[in-house]
């Protein structure tokens, strides 16, 4: 199958070399040796030289192997393979409860046999396709528009960025700004950024490389898996793949203590939808609640509703009838951000807010404040935008309801800014966030 006449999707030349690798097979030993470690079989062969392992193997068939020993200052075990009518030794260790391991190699296995099989497969790709190996190690971005991975992916991150534009809550905003906003471009815009969540993965089956169409090889931890998109990759290309990862809704459970980025991705929104739910009944019915925000609810209706929200996410029922106090609501918000594993405010953007702090005038601060806010991520930044709003009307209605700019920041600084580790004093953040809130429109509107 071709994505054109010029492109294959999948490149066989891999699994067919894996398939013609030579099979494993142990040359067992004839005779019982006493002190034998229980983790090796009658494969072991005890304290034998080079020659004689060597001699053998040289009447055995390729694949061929046995483990001896070496007594030098430590004792040593070593795997001898024949390949290619040749006998390679490597060093080989077992760790209790991990598994079996050549010391050149980061891969564990249960049984030498697998062990042996899986580096047969190595040998013989190194023998027979050098060239496709150099190809999936030095493949580049230039070509990334080109491979299965955009090929397969590119409807769902157009359809992607139809959803979001639509999901956008324009009607808290000023209209005069609305003209400022984009919407002709089908596709997720430039600055949309969501790094892949890789892990080393052992495929059962056959599986190719998204990246660069080539075979997965080998038994054990061929490659990586996306644990958010599903993406499936070689090691080296994954290094390579860009960040743009469209999570699958699929491999999210629940929404607290989930990135926002992957989460918005999943859900096909620009702010989450827990944020836009909670605030649109806390705007109904709380902006004259005296403490809101400050005030807690009670602990046990704030866990119940979590739940309720990762269990039925946006049917979750929030109402007066369901929660009358509204506390509970206010209070779930702000336990939603305080679990996000990336506060709003960023690690990478916290230094370029504090930078704020050196500036003597009104002006000069908030001039940096615009310039940091345009380092955050685009969903990081949407949500910051939104939250700043609804906290400005929260302020407007200070006088019945207690909770100036000053009061909420005490409230959110600790929440919304990425602060160091174990720290204790949130004076600047809170002065920062206080003037975020109160220079609101000229740091995200006025360009």
């Amino acid at each position: 199958m071709t994505a054109d006449s010029k492109h294959p999707i999948w490149n066989p030349t891999l699994y067919e070399v894996q398939l013609n690798s030579p099979t494993a097979k142990a040359v067992n030993r004839r005779k019982v040796i006493s002190n034998a470690p229980s983790y090796y079989g009658y494969e072991y062969h005890g304290e034998i030289g080079i020659g004689v392992a060597e001699t053998l193997l040289q009447r055995e068939k390729d694949g061929s192997y046995l483990v001896r020993c070496y007594q030098g200052t430590k004792k040593t075990y070593l795997l001898a393979v024949k390949f290619d009518n040749k006998v390679v030794h490597y060093r080989i260790e077992y760790i209790k409860g991990v598994g079996h391991h050549l010391k050149e190699n980061t891969k564990y296995f249960d049984r030498v046999h697998d062990l042996v099989a899986d580096f047969l497969v190595f040998f013989n790709m190194q023998k027979f396709a050098p060239a496709t190996l150099d190809m999936t190690n030095t493949a580049t971005i230039s070509n990334f528009d080109r491979t299965p991975y955009m090929t397969l992916n590119h409807r769902k991150l157009k359809a992607l960025s139809t959803e979001i534009r639509k999901s956008l809550n324009l009607e808290s905003f000023p209209k005069e700004n609305l003209d400022k906003i984009d919407y002709t471009n089908s596709l997720l815009p430039s600055t949309y950024e969501k790094p892949h969540e890789f892990k080393v993965h052992t495929f059962k089956g056959l599986y190719w490389c998204e990246f660069c169409s080539n075979f997965l090889w080998g038994f054990k931890s061929q490659g990586v898996k996306c644990k958010d998109c599903g993406s499936i990759a070689h090691i080296k290309c994954s290094e390579r793949i860009p960040r743009q990862c469209v999570p699958s809704l699929k491999k999210i459970r629940g929404i607290f203590g989930i990135d926002l980025t992957t989460l918005c991705m999943a859900h096909k929104y620009s702010i989450p939808f827990i944020l836009t739910r909670c605030v649109k009944e806390i705007e109904a019915r709380g902006l004259v609640q005296e403490g809101i925000y400050r005030v807690s609810g009670f602990s046990e209706d704030i866990d119940n509703l979590k739940m309720e929200f990762d269990k039925d996410a946006e049917k979750t029922d929030i109402s007066a009838k369901a929660y009358p106090n509204i506390n509970v609501i206010a209070g779930v918000l702000k336990l939603y951000l305080r679990l996000l594993p990336i506060p709003i405010i960023t690690f990478q953007a916290y230094k370029s807010f504090m930078e704020s702090d050196k500036n003597k005038t009104i002006g000069d601060k908030i001039s940096t404040l615009r310039k940091a806010v345009k380092q955050l991520p685009q969903t990081h930044y949407d949500c910051l935008k939104f939250l700043l709003n609804h906290l400005n009307k929260i302020a407007q209605h200070s006088a019945v309801n207690k909770m100036n700019e000053q009061n909420l920041a005490i409230v959110f600084a600790p929440t919304l800014i990425a602060s160091p580790e174990n720290f204790t004093d949130y004076s600047h953040e809170i002065s920062n966030l206080k003037l975020l809130m109160k220079h609101f429109k000229i740091v995200f509107f006025n360009s």
